[in-house]
């Protein structure tokens, strides 16, 4: 593929055109899908195109992990099989006996892994409430904390954590910081531009965008040792990404900052109508005055707070289970961040020790009519 011609495109652009770059052999202005498995050697038994077996190599996913790394602002992306895999793969780069920080309100799979399999195999945990410093400043253990890992807005409360502020606190112990910035998208927080080292997405979500790929995401600030490991994990783990899904997570890419400021002002414009609704006892949404995280997320979101905002219902769990089987346009399935909108019980999900609240819904607000989108969910209300 021909190398991108200029460099100092906006975000948006160098998204929607796929970084510019053409196909040499054939001029296509979309990228080839290439799958093959393995490749020839040169006549003296070397290797010169980089190419030797399909699990590490693959035209196709490094075309997707260049776009990524764009969007980021990062040296260095690689695409995995999930986002469980992306960021899995990051604490198995840690070498046992090794603590991490994780934070109280995260995807919940991912928490489930890290406090019970991740243990088992040696690492030290401590789960924080991240947006309080202090609390991050007493669980740090200087020379022994190797990762913090942070997720912000964080699921399904929307938690907001000061990323930079964190990362000075575990820099200054020795320690990096990795964020999981799925809701957030690369158009709204860059995390390594406010100190983070890695940044994760669940590449399933807003950066495909249209719910027919499961794929994971990793950049990071340096092409360091660690980043090897991360690398070498994917590689003997058979964490990878197909090809199919590397082409179709660069067709959703195309459109994410079409796709994510669509959804940014259908959530902003519903968390601000369910938060005078009789039936809503509080809207959890970054981009409301009255959320305690309100101010650092308009220090380091730019252009949206998010299209994840979360309602919890008067009547309760049974009033807010009601309520989703009520409604008409949205969809009760989990997931997140595709073109259509998703309401789901969440505490139903989570389960025991759970911090979701019973009464909480969670809402991936997608691209649709936002009258429509109210309606529905004034109807759901009304009735449960």
């Amino acid at each position: 593929m021909s190398e991108n011609p200029n460099p100092h495109w906006s975000a948006r652009t160098l998204a929607a055109q796929a970084l510019g770059r053409i196909d040499e052999a054939t001029r296509a202005v979309v990228p080839p899908i290439h799958v093959t498995t393995t490749f020839i050697r040169d006549p003296d038994n070397q290797y010169r195109t980089g190419n030797i077996y399909g699990r590490p190599d693959n035209e196709t996913v490094r075309e997707a992990e260049a776009m990524i790394a764009a969007l980021e602002g990062a040296p260095v992306a690689m695409v995995l099989g999930s986002g469980m895999s992306a960021a899995t793969a990051v604490f198995l780069a840690l070498a046992p006996g090794d603590h991490a920080i994780v934070p109280k309100v995260m995807y919940w799979a991912l928490r489930n892994w890290i406090v019970t399999d991740a243990v088992q195999w040696g690492l030290k945990i401590d789960v924080v409430d991240t947006s309080d410093l202090d609390a991050v400043r007493a669980a740090i253990r200087p020379g022994e904390t190797k990762l913090v890992w942070l997720e912000t807005p964080a699921n399904p409360l929307w938690t907001i954590t000061d990323i930079r502020a964190v990362a000075d606190i575990a820099h200054a112990a020795g320690a990096r910081v990795a964020v999981d910035s799925t809701c957030a998208t690369p158009l709204l927080t860059r995390p390594l531009e406010h100190g983070a080292d890695i940044v994760m997405h669940a590449a399933t979500k807003y950066l495909n965008g249209h719910s027919d790929v499961i794929a994971g995401a990793l950049a990071a600030a340096r092409d360091d040792a660690f980043w090897v490991r991360i690398k070498r994990v994917r590689s003997m783990l058979g964490q990878i990404l197909g090809p199919l899904e590397a082409y179709l997570l660069i067709r959703g890419m195309r459109t994410v900052d079409l796709r994510v400021r669509a959804a940014c002002a259908n959530a902003m414009e519903l968390a601000l109508r369910l938060s005078n609704h009789a039936a809503v006892a509080e809207v959890l949404y970054p981009g409301l005055p009255t959320h305690p995280g309100h101010d650092i997320a308009r220090r380091q979101m730019t252009g949206g707070f998010g299209g994840m905002l979360s309602i919890r219902v008067r009547g309760g769990e049974q009033a807010a289970i009601a309520t989703a089987a009520k409604v008409q346009l949205w969809k009760r399935a989990t997931s997140l961040g595709g073109v259509e909108s998703l309401i789901e019980h969440r505490g139903s999900i989570e389960g025991p020790g759970s911090p979701c609240p019973m009464d909480l819904l969670r809402l991936s607000t997608g691209i649709e009519d936002v009258e429509d989108l109210y309606a529905d969910l004034d109807q759901a209300l009304r009735q449960a």
